[in-house]
């Protein structure tokens, strides 16, 4: 397939881009600066401007653009990144796509969205039938998905990719975990009764190209293990995982005063299950976390020759 990929040098960017490339797909990626190299096309997806050759006669869109959600403090003015990183980006996507004839629209778009739309779930697991939760981060996910509209209402294939947090010891959920945790001085957030859900990146890598393959789903989709955890589980599994002591706890009013906004999504946690990949048949390889940790870790080579 020729794919168009926006976000194609983020943490999770990269990876797929180079998965598709093996797999003998024609990936050509959205870039901001001038291109420097075949393949590369720019935009400015804040002044809402990409030129329509370049998703016409696609055959996939893949937009995995987002500033990152764990910065040091939520403040007003991160928060208005937060959107329009994702906003801007999904709209002019969107209404590219819809403005193009037919007979040259992409089949399909696959565009980020996140676990946490669903908010703080309390005991509770959840599936994509799920109502959105209320929130900072269910808010964005809704303006966010909702910004693929157009796209849909022109007959595009539209998959929301409601991402877990992904365990890979160069990013995702793990890369700010691990100096506490070699130093000792990690342990549980607040409670630590909180769910914690994630997925090994080679699951998500596997999970969006089942996802591209697979024209029969549309809407979103929980990208996310089959076994979420506590927060008090998930600490105690990376402290074996990397034989360091987790008997730091963390209260939660110094988590406010440390992070200010994004605390609040710290303390609270979706327990959010993968119910139409499941109900696909889509097989994942690491749904037990202390093996996914071992893998995220260097210590599977399966892993390592996955992602």
């Amino acid at each position: 397939m020729r794919i168009v990929m926006a976000g194609a040098s983020g943490f999770l960017g990269t990876r797929l881009a180079r998965r598709l490339g093996d797999e003998g797909h024609e990936v050509v990626r959205l870039v901001r600066r001038a291109p420097r190299a075949a393949g590369e096309v720019g935009w400015q997806p804040s002044a809402r401007r990409l030129d329509p050759a370049a998703l016409a006669g696609a055959d996939a869109v893949i937009n995995l653009t987002g500033a990152g959600i764990a910065a040091p403090r939520w403040t007003r003015r991160y928060r208005e990144v937060l959107r329009a990183s994702r906003i801007d980006p999904t709209t002019t996507l969107a209404t590219t796509i819809a403005a193009l004839p037919p007979a040259e629209r992409p089949r399909t778009l696959l565009n980020a969205s996140g676990i946490s739309c669903y908010g703080d779930t309390g005991d509770r697991t959840v599936d994509e039938h799920a109502p959105l939760g209320t929130g900072v981060l269910p808010d964005l996910c809704r303006a966010w998905e909702g910004a693929t509209a157009p796209a849909a209402e022109a007959g595009t294939r539209v998959v929301s990719l409601r991402t877990a947090p992904v365990l890979d010891r160069a990013g995702g959920l793990l890369k700010p975990q691990l100096l506490p945790y070699k130093l000792g001085i990690a342990g549980t957030f607040g409670s630590g009764r909180q769910w914690v859900p994630w997925i090994a990146l080679a699951d998500w890598l596997s999970a969006a190209t089942f996802l591209l393959a697979r024209e029969d789903i549309a809407g979103p989709v929980n990208v996310t293990s089959p076994e979420p955890v506590t927060n008090a589980r998930f600490t105690k599994a990376l402290g074996r995982a990397l034989h360091r002591p987790t008997v730091m706890p963390i209260p939660a009013v110094a988590l406010k005063v440390i992070l200010g906004g994004f605390a609040v999504e710290v303390l609270h946690g979706s327990g959010a299950l993968p119910g139409v990949l499941t109900g696909a048949g889509f097989t994942f390889r690491y749904p037990d976390l202390d093996a996914a940790l071992r893998a995220a870790l260097g210590k599977d080579q399966t892993f390592s020759q996955a992602s």
